[in-house]
This record gives structure tokens, C-alpha cells and sequence, in this order.
């Protein structure tokens, strides 16, 4: 990837399915500065630590045949609910004019998921996507991905 150009005033929101660093770039010109602005976590157990039960079964009335119910998938469901809040926040803070323009990194998987979530305000102020996974690096190394440099 070539080097992106962060704009003065601009937010980078880094996430994934379960932390988001929102950063606003305070540096001008081709030396970005990202601060944090705020984070979002949220607790993230492993589906089998989130479901009560085995998978249920399901007895058909024609030839008295079993199957299985698959098991709910709680970590993706969290992960979208994670996403969509977030999604709603960063619209309404476009909406109240804290940010005009946004620049989203995320894995394929979230960005997907943002993208449904995305209202007019924040869809409008979206200046940038970047599938990447770099919610767990330090902004100086979130930067170099980023810029190139």
C-alpha cells in the first residue's frame, strides 16, 4: 500500500471486533501526530464460555430422524453488536461536528460489518477504508502502516 495522507483534524478509528481507538491527527502535512481521542472495549469470551447448553436436537415428524440445532455463534454476534454501536457513535459525532472526515481501519470481517451499520452522516465523512489488523499495535506503528514511512 502507498502512503496515506492524514489530513489535520482528521479521525483514524482503528478496530476490531471487541477494541476501537478513535485518534484524531493533530500533526499537519505529511507528519501525522495521533492522539487518542477515546477507546472502546468490550469483554469478549469465547462462544463456549457464553453458551448455558449443548446444542439442541430436533426430532422431524417424517421417518423420525434427528438432527442437530447448530450452536449459537455468541462471539459474532457481540462482534456485531460491538461494531454497530460504535458505528452509531462515530455518526452521531460527525453529526455534532467533532470530525468531517474519518479514515476506518479494520479487519475485511469488521469493515463489513461497519459498513452495514454506517449512517448518512458518518457514510458521507468516510474518506478511507484500510482492511488491516492494527488495533493491537502502538499509534507510532499504526502510523508507519498507514503513511508508509
Amino acid at each position: 500500500m502507498s502512503g496515506l495522507l492524514i489530513r489535520h483534524g482528521e479521525w483514524v478509528v482503528v478496530c476490531d471486533g471487541s477494541k476501537a481507538l478513535v485518534l484524531c491527527n493533530e500533526g499537519h502535512g505529511g507528519s501525522p501526530d495521533l492522539r487518542t481521542v477515546e477507546v472502546f472495549k468490550q469483554n469478549d469470551p469465547a462462544t463456549h464460555e457464553q453458551g448455558s447448553d449443548a446444542p439442541g436436537r430436533v426430532m422431524h415428524s417424517i421417518g423420525g430422524v434427528r438432527s442437530a440445532v447448530e450452536q449459537t455463534d455468541w462471539h459474532a454476534q457481540a462482534e456485531r453488536a460491538f461494531l454497530t454501536r460504535l458505528a452509531q457513535h462515530l455518526d452521531a459525532a460527525v453529526t455534532a461536528g467533532k470530525t468531517d472526515s474519518v479514515i476506518l481501519v479494520a479487519p475485511p470481517r469488521a469493515l463489513g460489518i461497519l459498513r452495514a451499520s454506517l449512517g448518512n452522516a458518518l457514510r458521507a465523512a468516510v474518506r478511507a477504508e484500510v482492511d488491516k489488523d492494527l488495533v493491537k499495535m502502538p499509534i507510532r506503528e499504526i502510523v508507519r502502516h498507514l503513511t508508509g514511512g
